[in-house]
């Protein structure tokens, strides 16, 4: 099942009612990698066992590139409560990703 993508209006608004985790991919469109990646996190939620996945074209994101230093793609960024909590940026393995978020991981201050 494709990734739901979502607005970065619609996100800043989810994240301000939001507490539980969450996380996003922001990708471009013509980026080859972006699109292996999405396809590795629709594996990821597949299995049923990780956070809610959205994805967020980077060009339409001016706010969160800036605030949150977004500095490629693809990316993947985990929030809670409203706050960044970790950004990934290498789509080693399905694997990976699903260790990466799973609900109950614990990430580095």
């Amino acid at each position: 099942m494709p990734l739901k993508e979502i607005t970065e209006q619609e996100l800043l608004q989810s994240l301000d009612s939001n507490q539980e985790r969450q996380a996003v991919l922001f990708f471009t469109p013509m980026c080859g990698t972006c699109q292996v990646g999405e396809r590795m996190l629709e594996v990821v939620e597949a299995t049923g066992r990780s956070v809610p996945l959205y994805k967020l074209n980077i060009n339409y994101a001016p706010k969160l590139r800036e605030q949150w230093r977004i500095e490629s793609v693809p990316g993947v960024a985990v929030m809670q409560g409203g706050e960044l909590l970790h950004k990934e940026y290498a789509m080693r393995s399905v694997d990976h990703l699903f260790e990466y978020l799973r609900e109950d991981k614990l990430y580095p201050v």
